[in-house]
């Protein structure tokens, strides 16, 4: 069968090379690939693999014997999933490779923003030592407050790894989550986000983007944290309104991020929205790479050639996830429980 994979910067050797050994017609295309491409190359595709290229009604409309499509990876905001739906394509990804990797990776910028690691590493490469001075006093994480937005699978790691790892008080602000949950892995349950920002020195984002959470952290919740507090987000760049956290970082609102997700990726030194952040010791910023891991990647090219098989062979497809979004697919799929 005809197999489109798009994004192939993001190198699956393992996945690639088990599709063409099963017989099947395996065409690559670039992140950057236009729609006009991308709906030629489906034109008589059965089965789409996309990490970050947008799928549109338009494209779906354009792709008549498409069967299925496999986000490799966890996010699904870039694929029109009702649209799939009516034209009955099956949408699956793949939710659990990464979640204690992503976590590490959140809690990584964590301790480095905490004990000033990127200023004094410049500090070093630029003057070869830095005495004990107030610039380069760090913070302790025993004792603080971390605040999660979302307490999903990533988020209840990051939870474990500042509670019970760190010694910090955490708490958390996830709508569907009951407090009686978050009172089992010892989280606090903060119904008001505000609140929750306000008592928090340091905050990360572990949310799916939805309509509900678009720019969910916004001017007032920025200016609602502690100046001393620090941003995480290795989730999605539109759940902040980065024109915003642009501001509270050159104006001082808060004391320092780490970025691993940008509304518009590539990020780039110049004429990106956020370009403003390069450069300053108080940010860290990463090319979306947290879930990039030996182990991580084994995991997602293995059950992604899983799903992709029961495509091919006209079995019901396996969801992992409990995003609504992928329920309310009722043919061609089964959900586990």
């Amino acid at each position: 069968m005809r197999i489109v994979r798009t994004d192939s910067e993001l190198q699956t050797p393992y996945l690639d090379q088990a599709l063409i050994a099963a017989g099947h017609d395996l065409a690559l295309l670039p992140d950057a690939t236009t729609p006009q491409n991308l709906i030629a190359a489906l034109k008589d595709a059965d089965l789409l693999l996309m990490c970050y290229t947008p799928i549109t009604r338009h494209v779906l409309e354009n792709a008549p014997k498409l069967k299925g499509i496999v986000k490799y990876g966890v996010g699904i905001d870039a694929i029109d999933i009702p649209a799939a739906i009516e034209h009955g394509v099956t949408v699956v990804n793949i939710p659990e490779y990464a979640e204690e990797t992503v976590a590490e990776g959140a809690f990584s910028m964590l301790i480095a923003l905490a004990k000033r690691l990127p200023h004094l590493n410049q500090q070093m490469n630029n003057e070869g030592w830095a005495w004990p001075e107030p610039t380069w006093m760090g913070s302790d994480i025993a004792g603080k407050t971390v605040g999660i937005i979302g307490l999903g699978k990533i988020g209840r790691s990051m939870a474990r790894m500042a509670g019970q790892g760190f010694n910090a008080r955490v708490i958390a602000y996830s709508p569907h989550t009951s407090a009686q949950d978050m009172q089992e892995i010892g989280v606090e349950k903060i119904d008001d986000l505000h609140v929750m920002l306000a008592q928090s020195d340091f905050v990360t984002i572990h949310s799916v983007l939805n309509d509900d959470t678009l720019h969910l952290v916004g001017e007032a919740e920025l200016r609602a944290m502690k100046s001393t507090a620090f941003l995480v987000n290795v989730s999605r760049g539109a759940i902040v309104d980065e024109q915003a956290l642009v501001r509270a970082i050159e104006e001082k609102w808060i004391a320092g991020a780490g970025l691993d997700v940008y509304s518009q990726e590539p990020l780039a030194r110049e004429r990106h929205p956020m370009s403003a952040l390069f450069n300053r010791p108080n940010v860290i910023l990463s090319p979306h790479l947290t879930f990039y891991t030996e182990g991580a990647m084994e995991r997602l090219e293995a059950e992604t050639l899983e799903r992709c098989f029961e495509v091919l062979e006209g079995r019901d497809v396996l969801v992992k996830s409990t995003d609504p979004r992928l329920r309310a697919q009722s043919q061609g799929v089964v959900f586990e429980n």
